[in-house]
């Protein structure tokens, strides 16, 4: 039977080792019919036969992001989009723009602002009443950990000097009590009662937007780290349940159920019934829920990651702040018993060394308790973890979700986080290689959009521990770095096998779904800085080609 699809002429990496060179892939009806020297190619073909001959390229399984925010990412960019600025006072001349061209809309809604453009990494809410001083404005930060707003949507919150801290954020404030404008982590809620909700079509908008752009990054699949939830990211399912409907979702897309943290064990029920409904309508090979996402703490930048040792003040003296346990290590545990035993996959916001301790402690209680499972646990950030915990991820089968882009030095994690850390501290940031010396599988994520979603810039970080432009070393040293074979495993093989679709995506084998990404030049065969050069010239999914890079000129 002749292929429907033949690739030649590029270099073949397989989901694992060095890449193949000399071979064809031949495809037909949406899978890999065979993996034959290129000498045999043409015995493949036939007068239908679409061709992709590609010399200097890589052939490569899609990759599979395990860690993005697909709708609420949409969403924004197509609201107040800041995620291109590039200081504060252009982030205000963005809102202003913004405002200007949408003079209708009664609230200003998006994000992307970045910490580091601000002193302290809180921006004020004068500057945004300098330009838009009529309506209330809403805005989250790129990483979704702070929320910034103006005078008027403080006053529609019925926000004070006299609101107290939620037991889960912080609201900074200005000398008399009065929120200055920057809310943290879950002081972020206490504009949910208030401000607009997002539409079920601007959600259902978004996620075809993101689906574009990671279709154009060669982004086949995704592990969606928020569903269930309304507020600040609006809930994916409905979106998703139409795109299967309409045949829109292209991708391969595992949903993971946010766990609420102000409510306790008593939420696993309706977790269950979710997953079981999802179940039966029959979309599990395309959409499926079996998964939890459990945010253990918060990030280093705004002090709320949990840290075994307190962060240090201005002047590298202790405080007494350990950061923040969202869900307290007992009820962790009791949680991921329950999970694990109803074989639901948890997948943890793990950043700081804390969060990390605790979050194996809770895999670990429940492998005791319910014996090796299948659920393929895995831990997302790693920011710092505490050398005597890398070895446990591979004792307890816990996968490393790796968010490879934020392992270099740069202004945000230099200026808002080394400098609060303690000595030493420096060298445990994103330990990757302890974790593979350690003996972890590992999978990638990039957290879109709290930052590029790019996978080749992810891997050349991964591999460099150096950022394009960045003047000092690896951050972390040379030690902490992965062989590109390992980032490219990562980011394919291994979030394939965190989906649990590992038996026919993620490599190039015969039988396999024919998910793949065409990848100019061959990476393996640049300089390690130049990684982040190469495009995606082709991706195809099942078979049919989903995206093409436009010609230049």
């Amino acid at each position: 039977m002749a292929a429907d699809v033949l690739f030649t002429g590029s270099a073949v990496f397989t989901g694992s080792g060095a890449p193949l060179e000399g071979v064809a892939v031949a495809v037909t009806d949406g899978r890999i019919a065979a993996i034959v020297p290129a000498a045999d190619a043409e015995a493949l073909a036939g007068p239908e036969t679409q061709r992709v001959h590609a010399p200097g390229a890589l052939l490569s399984p899609g990759f599979q992001d395990a860690h993005l925010h697909p709708t609420g990412g949409g969403v924004e960019a197509l609201q107040c989009d800041l995620t291109m600025s590039e200081s504060a006072e252009h982030s205000v001349r963005l809102i202003a723009e913004y405002a200007a061209a949408n003079p209708n809309e009664p609230w200003i809604l998006g994000g992307g602002w970045s910490m580091d453009h601000f002193a302290g990494g809180s921006p004020l809410r004068g500057a945004i009443d300098a330009v838009v001083a009529d309506r209330p404005v809403l805005l989250m930060s790129r990483d979704h950990h702070s929320t910034w707003a103006n005078s008027a949507a403080i006053e529609a919150a019925g926000l004070d000097a006299s609101t107290a801290d939620p037991a889960d954020g912080r609201i900074e404030r200005e000398a008399d009590g009065y929120p200055a404008g920057t809310f943290h982590e879950g002081a972020g809620d206490l504009f949910d009662e208030v401000k607009p909700e997002v539409s079920a079509e601007l959600a259902y908008q978004g996620l075809l937007h993101t689906q574009r752009q990671m279709l154009s990054l060669g982004v086949t699949g995704w592990q969606d780290a928020l569903i269930g939830i309304s507020g600040p990211v609006p809930d994916s399912a409905p979106a998703y349940r139409r795109a299967v409907e309409t045949g829109e979702l292209k991708v391969h897309v595992v949903g993971a159920q946010w766990w609420q943290r102000d409510k306790g064990i008593e939420q696993i029920d309706d977790i269950l019934r979710y997953r079981d409904e999802c179940v039966a309508l029959g979309t599990a090979d395309r959409y499926q829920v079996g998964t939890v996402k459990i945010m253990v703490d918060g990030v280093a930048e705004n002090f709320t990651a949990s840290m075994l040792t307190p962060y240090r003040d201005a002047h590298g003296h202790d405080t007494h702040n350990h950061g923040i346990s969202f869900v307290d290590a007992e009820t962790l545990r009791e949680a991921v018993v329950r999970l694990d035993a109803a074989g639901m996959q948890v997948h943890f916001h793990a950043l700081g060394d804390r969060a990390v301790r605790d979050a194996l402690d809770a895999i670990e209680a429940a492998r005791e308790a319910n014996g090796p499972s299948d659920n393929r646990h895995h831990l997302a950030h790693l920011q710092i973890v505490a050398e005597a915990e890398t070895a446990r991820f591979a004792k307890l089968d816990a996968v490393a979700n790796l968010q490879m882009l934020w392992a270099t030095h740069e202004e945000q994690l230099d200026t808002l986080t080394l400098p609060f850390m303690q000595e030493g501290q420096e060298d445990r940031q994103y330990p990757f290689g302890d974790l593979v010396r350690g003996g972890a599988r590992l999978a990638a994520g990039s957290d879109w959009p709290v930052s590029s979603a790019n996978p080749l810039e992810a891997i050349m970080i991964g591999v460099t521990r150096v950022g394009p432009g960045i003047e000092q070393g690896p951050l972390a040293g040379e030690q902490q770095r992965l062989t590109l074979e390992q980032a490219f495993a990562a980011y394919t093989s291994g979030s394939a096998y965190v989906n649990h679709r590992d038996h026919d995506t993620g490599s190039i084998r015969e039988g396999y779904l024919a998910n793949l990404v065409v990848i100019e030049p061959n990476p393996f065969s640049v300089p390690a800085e130049e990684i982040h050069l190469a495009e995606v010239s082709s991706t195809w999914v099942e078979g049919s080609n989903v995206y093409t890079r436009p010609e230049t000129n």
